[in-house]
């Protein structure tokens, strides 16, 4: 099993990485590989939809997007965090996410994912929404916890205080693990879901 964490932090040891970090343990303990990709700080372009990707099989820019876009391909799990600045995600982040779901032509079904969302007070069930929609449109079952996947802290550690949160996250990793082997055990025995032909309606009369 192999979990890719994206951390969408400018800060590399921040309260979003003390975050994944928590995680991180768990999938360690329980013999889950782990890879963390820092996004945040990166100069991310967002997308143009110029639609080259259909053609080349990757983003027309080539840079952090291109790069991750085979990690993902070989995770059994994803784990996307932010900082919550103005009720929404990391701006860098969303870029990278919308360039890398709409240009990675893989076949992304039951990948398991799960969003964390960090803020000093609010913001962050909005933020947690805005991330689980990349999730929910590309047939990736989503992990839940005990609770919201949020934690609070503003000073870098500040969220190591937050007890219910870090054990919602110990929680969730726990959840993912037991979802990505329960999936390979029925990738194995019964392969994926039957797929359809996309069928796209454009909402013109």
């Amino acid at each position: 099993m192999k979990v890719l964490m994206l951390n969408g932090s400018p800060r590399s040891g921040g309260n979003t990485a003390a975050a994944l970090n928590e995680m991180r343990k768990v999938f360690e303990e329980n013999g889950v590989e782990v890879e963390v990709v820092q996004v945040g700080a990166k100069p991310v372009r967002g997308c143009i939809a110029c639609g080259k990707c259909a053609e080349k099989g990757q983003c027309v820019f080539d840079d952090l997007v291109n790069e991750t876009a085979p990690k993902f391909a070989a995770c059994d799990g994803l784990v996307i965090a932010s900082p919550v600045y103005y009720a929404s995600a990391n701006g860098s982040l969303i870029s990278f996410l919308d360039r890398l779901f709409y240009s990675a032509h893989f076949d992304k079904r039951m990948k398991v994912g799960a969003s964390v969302a960090v803020a000093r007070r609010a913001g962050t069930t909005a933020t947690f929404d805005q991330l689980n929609k990349y999730f929910t449109i590309c047939g990736m079952p989503v992990a839940s916890s005990n609770y919201w996947n949020e934690l609070h802290g503003r000073a870098p550690g500040e969220v190591e205080g937050d007890a219910e949160g870090m054990q919602t996250l110990r929680t969730l990793a726990r959840n993912m693990i037991f979802l990505m082997k329960s999936i390979a055990l029925g990738k194995a025995q019964f392969g994926l879901p039957e797929e359809e032909g996309r069928v796209f309606t454009n909402f013109i009369h």
